[in-house]
């Protein structure tokens, strides 16, 4: 839900627009909210557009440098949870690529100059990362509880082309949630302000309510509820094959994307325990990255959700006070900036989180250069080759000359 107005919860308010992002379609159902004249609002036209910016420059390039790292890396290495952080990447970088649209909308006094098809088009995209961020992380979660907790049973399902199938079903429903946003955003012209504003326009309030919870329980809390039980049982498995016998003995997770043909027995896993501390360090890695993704996203949007689910109460009448409107107004942008700020945090616990992000990032800035220098060397090449031959032409042309200057001296 866009950090914009609703402008219709108080007609005669003075103070800065709601930032519900809703009009509602009978404005005398609107239900009036008591105003905070004590409490001063958040200069929204000068923060939003400036906290935008910066999460677009920074979150544009590094998703981009992720997007290229883990696409076009060596076949062998990619994984499926590369698979899913790939997709997650893409979304990503899909959202920030609209952010420049709100950041000039907020910075115009909510006035939107980009037409209707920008209007729902940028509204789509911000919905459907809400949604495809937290289904692709859930996925990323799911991957890492199979490869720990159940490496044989899970070793024949785990594999690339699975994890693309995954991803198509994710990016499916991450469509169909966003879709009734997409359907109800349009421009409207706010009075109030005397301006044109891309807007979610509900039918009624049953719309408003029903989407929320949709928001809510879809995209924060059945996830969280998901994610939390795979790590409880990654922890469980973790804690209960922590001695160093018990690690020799328990089975490692396959993180290629290739399927092995054959099982381990007792004697291959004596003979390749010397192996084992390093695909344990891996394993770790993996788990830690993961980890860390799933924290960023739970700080970064846990209060915006807190916000959305307050203002519900306020609008079945549960909750109706001078602070409870001034939080929905005022906190709601900002908790949305701070949700933002994950597109932007994602790509950097990739590169400091992950060794072999690190490297292969190292290895595509070794080719980059050395191709810039191989370039450097055949353009310094031709210009010497076109140096010499200038030089000869010039040597030639002033042979020429002398013996035109000997020719006419010994004339008669």
């Amino acid at each position: 839900m866009m950090a914009i107005p609703s402008g219709l919860f108080a007609s005669n308010s003075t103070s800065a627009p709601s930032s519900a992002s809703e009009v509602y379609g009978n404005v005398s159902s609107v239900p009036t909210a008591p105003l905070c004249p004590d409490w001063l609002p958040v200069p929204m036209t000068t923060v939003i557009p400036a906290i935008y910016s910066v999460i677009c420059v920074l979150g544009t390039l590094g998703n981009a440098l992720a997007v290229y790292v883990l696409a076009c890396g060596n076949p062998l290495t990619r994984t499926v949870a590369n698979t899913f952080m790939l997709n997650l990447c893409v979304s990503d970088l899909l959202f920030l690529l609209s952010l420049p649209f709100w950041a000039s909308y907020y910075s115009r006094g909510y006035s939107w100059h980009f037409g209707q098809v920008a209007c729902k088009i940028c509204g789509a995209l911000l919905h459907l990362n809400l949604y495809a961020s937290i289904f692709f992380i859930t996925c990323m979660s799911v991957d890492r509880y199979l490869a720990i907790v159940h490496p044989f049973l899970s070793q024949r399902s785990r594999d690339c082309e699975r994890a693309r199938i995954v991803c198509v079903l994710v990016w499916v429903l991450a469509f169909a949630c966003s879709a009734p946003n997409l359907a109800l955003r349009d421009l409207h012209h706010l009075k109030e302000l005397n301006v044109t504003a891309c807007v979610i326009s509900y039918p009624d309030h049953n719309w408003l309510l029903t989407l929320n919870w949709m928001k809510v329980i879809l995209g924060f809390l059945l996830p969280l509820l998901g994610i939390s039980c795979c790590y409880g049982a990654i922890g469980r498995h973790l804690l209960a094959y922590r001695g160093p016998a018990r690690l020799q003995n328990s089975p490692l997770p396959q993180e290629g994307c290739f399927r092995s043909e054959q099982t381990q027995t007792p004697s291959v896993c004596q003979n390749s325990c010397s192996a084992r501390p390093t695909m344990a360090q891996g394993v770790e890695r993996i788990l830690w990255t993961v980890g860390a993704v799933v924290m960023a996203f739970f700080l970064c949007w846990f209060p915006f959700h807190c916000v959305t689910f307050l203002n519900i109460l306020h609008e079945v009448g549960w909750l109706d006070s001078c602070w409870v409107t001034w939080t929905i107004r005022n906190l709601t942008p900002l908790t949305l900036c701070l949700g933002f700020s994950n597109s932007a945090i994602n790509p950097v616990l990739y590169c400091f989180v992950g060794n072999h992000f690190r490297g292969r990032l190292a290895d595509l800035c070794k080719g980059l250069c050395a191709c810039l220098k191989a370039h450097g060397e055949q353009h310094s090449q031709k210009r010497d080759s076109f140096s010499t031959r200038l030089s000869s032409f010039s040597r030639k042309l002033s042979d020429l000359k002398d013996l035109a200057i000997v020719d006419t001296s010994v004339s008669p």
